[in-house]
């Protein structure tokens, strides 16, 4: 195989013998090949792939279209009925919860045990053991036994471990989607890392992380594979399959309508700002977007030079009330106060809102504001950047947001501190319909026009 090749599946199959009674089980055994007392379910069939190195392949599909078996026998815990694999390097796998842990033992010894199985020596993880317990961020549940564990403790530790053994192939089956927002975020940076030199299966049903994450994807159906492309090609199609089975096979016309335009005369475009028509009444209902703010994390992870640092993030409404809850749709500050230690000319702050797998929704810099006139700012004084927008109406789930500030220009600069997931953000109800973010509609009519 070539060295630039990480997995090669062949024409791979798995197949398992149906009985509809316990007694034909017992028939075959007796009579052999003589007769056939089983049906055949072939839950993998004629499956062939490449998978080089550096790539990050998204293997997607339905509940049982055969991810998890494809997983399984990549990996080798699962025999195939036919066909090949050949992987080259070693791998990680974060499979089903808690596979490969004994739930008797301890959380150590399961590190122990787990690091061996993906071929560590005792002093390599003697040496790596600290690390990962940090990593794992579990306390002292490290000396308990895992059956004591909750569901996201296993997979900290799991994820810990695969992530400090030096592996040339990770393979990731959703187990993630029991992790809290700050794990996964924690997860998806080491996931990208690795996907710069090394090769990931990512398997999930979540469409946002195989576009963000992949670099090409696999629709698997009924385990066969139906579709194999790019990511954004791929998820459009699952969704399609998605709404067929539920709704039969969509009768709308593939190309775009030829019906003429219809414009809305009305709208002034000089006008500066403007609510969502329907804002009162989504605010009278439980489709309401209510955020939640959490505390500002000064110790979260950062980077930077250090020639200033991030004080805190506060968020307050238009007539500067600071806010422990936003409604999506409404006026707000951000500001964000910063303290300088050494002379710096041409501050530049920012921030970024990203979702709990880490894909960028929204933000901004200051450093278009006016460029012609850049700041300079000596050791010990303090800024504070203030951005005043429309927050925007977000689907329910866990967010963060990371703020930053450089110097020099947005082509150009230093950065000197960048604070990941400083801030945390819980979305608890929302109107969006479709999409990452809503956007405040400032008018929506429906007309007879003929």
């Amino acid at each position: 195989m070539s060295s630039e090749i990480a997995i090669s599946v062949e024409n791979l199959g798995k197949c398992y013998h149906i009985y509809d009674k316990p007694r034909d089980r017992l028939m075959q055994m007796l009579i052999g090949n003589r007769k056939q007392y089983f049906r055949e379910f072939w839950a993998l069939k004629d499956v062939s792939f490449e998978v080089k190195r550096g790539e990050c392949i998204g293997i997607i599909g339905r509940n049982g279209s055969g991810k998890s078996t494809l997983l399984q026998m990549i990996c080798g815990t699962l025999n195939p009925t036919s066909g090949s694999i050949q992987t080259h390097g070693r791998i990680a796998a974060l499979l089903e919860l808690g596979s490969g842990f004994n739930p008797e033992f301890t959380g150590r010894e399961n590190v122990y045990m787990n690091a061996a199985v993906l071929g560590l020596s005792r002093k390599e993880t003697d040496a790596r053991f600290n690390d990962i317990v940090d990593f794992a961020d579990i306390g002292g549940f490290i000396e308990r036994p895992v059956k004591t564990y909750s569901s996201g403790m296993v997979v900290r530790l799991a994820f810990a471990v695969i992530a400090h053994v030096d592996a040339d192939i990770l393979v990731i089956d959703e187990a993630l989607a029991v992790g809290d927002a700050f794990f996964v975020q924690k997860c998806m940076r080491v996931i990208r890392k690795f996907i710069e030199t090394k090769t990931v299966l990512f398997v999930s049903h979540d469409t946002n992380a195989l576009v963000n994450l992949c670099n090409t994807a696999m629709l698997l159906e009924d385990g066969v594979v139906k579709m194999r492309g790019t990511p954004k090609d791929i998820a459009t199609q699952y969704l399609q399959d998605l709404y067929e089975a539920q709704q039969g096979k969509s009768e709308l016309p593939s190309k775009a309508s030829t019906e003429k335009e219809v414009s809305d005369d009305n709208l002034d475009p000089a006008e500066e700002d403007y609510r969502d028509m329907r804002l009162d009444f989504f605010n009278s209902t439980n489709l309401r977007n209510d955020v939640e703010l959490f505390k500002f994390n000064t110790a979260a992870p950062s980077f930077g030079r250090g020639g200033a640092s991030i004080e805190s993030v506060l968020l307050t409404d238009k007539n500067d009330k600071p806010l422990s809850w936003i409604v999506g749709g409404e006026i707000v500050k951000m500001k964000i106060y910063c303290k300088i230690h050494d002379e710096i000319y041409g501050p530049i702050v920012g921030f970024q809102v990203k979702d709990r797998l880490g894909q960028l929704i929204f933000g901004d810099v200051t450093s278009f504001t006016d460029q012609s006139k850049p700041l300079r700012v000596t050791s010990g004084q303090r800024l504070v950047a203030i951005f005043e927008f429309r927050f925007p109406i977000m689907q329910p789930g866990h967010y963060s947001i990371s703020p930053a500030i450089a110097e020099g220009t947005p082509n150009e600069h230093i950065q000197h501190h960048w604070l990941n997931d400083a801030l945390m953000l819980q979305v608890h109800t929302s109107s969006v319909c479709f999409g990452l973010i809503g956007i405040p509609m400032k008018r929506i009519t429906l007309s007879i026009i003929g």
